[in-house]
């Protein structure tokens, strides 16, 4: 689905009225020390791509061209990415992606919840005077065209419009829930329930929220003062916020499958929460496979990220023993693959795997170094490692848990401190 669809009011000048705000102030704590020098929407992705060019992208093909990025943890990187691949915009035209750094300007506190870092942004966004304010968060991987969600906004007459993405019902007590009546007006919002209630004309399944709102800007500048006088809030658009909004507005949930962008080859949405070691490692290998979930070569939603300028991958030596090749694996640019063999896995930017490597079901990250006759085996390598000649990873559990750190699902990760404390 990636056709526009035919309203009878004027849906741009409805998008040009529209601010979206990136909030991209999270650290993404589970995913350990691949976060601990940069936020978690600045993490790398797909092999040329950082997670946060995702709903950047997904605004910019939806006609929403007045874009704001608060930011907080460890922001450099977001930063100097964001400034590097997202300047073209014509500000004198009304187009611009903003980058807000925390500032402390309402109070001497930092960001306390993502209705918080609206909050404190308040006299930017009047100064914009959006009629609209879309809600993103900055760490998702997703296909979604938000001018669907915004006319049906407008055609139900809604006041907040919270997407929804179809989960089983036992799935849903990892989520924030919304219970909806027959018309989709939403009428509980639940915080990971014990027993989450389903979707009235989809038993055994639930809609557990995207973190993605559409808010009247009048309602929401009035709620966002609100909610700072309050003590006992914890100043969360899921947790205080919304389950506020829905005895005292008109709030409907918006279902995800309406507006995401479907790969020709599946008719499951994909959206996904890269928050764990396992979730970001299964996402990345996913991309190797025939018929990918995400399609990342779809021409008419295509991704837009900053790149450095890189030469071609490299294949070098086809000796029987000695043969640089790839199979059902994504290559990144400047990477060498000298004499050693890749399967199943992804190599981002500027990977070098030397002679008699075998690499399979294995992440890469940036600038990392295999050294020769390594073999590594369901394995995260962190940016910049240099792996020692003839390391053995993956096939030894107990001894890979002793050395590195593994994960639930038996993802090996491997770090440059943990290779210098060997």
């Amino acid at each position: 689905m990636t056709g526009r669809v035919d309203f009878s009011y004027d849906l741009n000048t409805e998008m040009k009225r529209t601010l979206a705000l990136v909030l991209a102030g999270g650290r993404g704590s589970r995913l350990m020390s691949l976060t601990d020098s940069e936020a978690k929407p600045a993490l790398p992705f797909a092999g040329k791509f950082r997670i946060i060019d995702f709903p950047l992208s997904n605004c910019i093909n939806s006609g929403i061209r007045k874009i704001a990025v608060p930011t907080q943890y460890k922001a450099h990187s977001l930063i100097q990415h964001v400034q590097r691949g997202w300047g073209f915009l014509r500000a004198e035209l009304g187009e611009f992606v903003e980058i807000w750094p925390a500032q402390q300007q309402r109070g001497g506190d930092w960001y306390r919840g993502t209705a918080d870092a609206v909050f404190q942004n308040l006299d930017m966004i009047r100064a914009h005077d959006p009629a609209y304010i879309l809600i993103l968060a900055g760490d998702h991987v997703y296909k979604q065209d938000y001018s669907r969600m915004l006319a049906q906004h407008l055609d139900r007459g809604a006041q907040v419009t919270v997407a929804c993405v179809e989960v089983p019902k036992a799935a849903a007590t990892q989520f924030g829930v919304v219970d909806v009546d027959t018309e989709d007006r939403i009428i509980g919002f639940l915080e990971k329930p014990a027993d989450p209630p389903t979707i009235p004309d989809l038993p055994g399944r639930s809609f557990a929220s995207m973190g993605i709102y559409i808010f009247n800007a009048s309602l929401l500048l009035d709620q966002l003062e609100r909610d700072a006088g309050e003590d006992s809030s914890s100043h969360d658009f899921g947790k205080d916020l919304i389950p506020y909004l829905v005895d005292n507005s008109k709030v409907y949930a918006h279902r995800f499958r309406d507006s995401c962008i479907l790969n020709e080859a599946s008719e499951e949405p994909y959206w996904r929460d890269v928050g764990t070691l396992d979730a970001y490692w299964e996402a990345n290998i996913d991309l190797t496979t025939v018929t990918p979930s995400l399609d990342l070569y779809e021409e008419d939603w295509p991704i837009w990220t900053y790149q450095a300028q890189r030469p071609a991958a490299k294949f070098v030596f086809d000796d029987e023993k000695r043969r640089g090749m790839a199979v059902d694996s994504l290559v990144s640019a400047g990477c060498i693959i000298s004499g050693g063999v890749i399967r199943r896995s992804l190599l981002f930017t500027g990977v070098r795997v030397n002679s008699y490597c075998l690499v399979e079901d294995s992440v890469i990250l940036t600038n990392s170094t295999i050294g020769r006759k390594a073999r590594l085996r369901k394995v995260l390598v962190d940016r910049d490692c240099v792996i020692p000649e003839g390391l053995v990873v993956g096939e030894d559990p107990a001894l890979d848990a002793k050395r590195f750190y593994r994960t639930e699902g038996g993802v090996t990760l491997i770090t440059p401190g943990m290779l210098a404390a060997l």
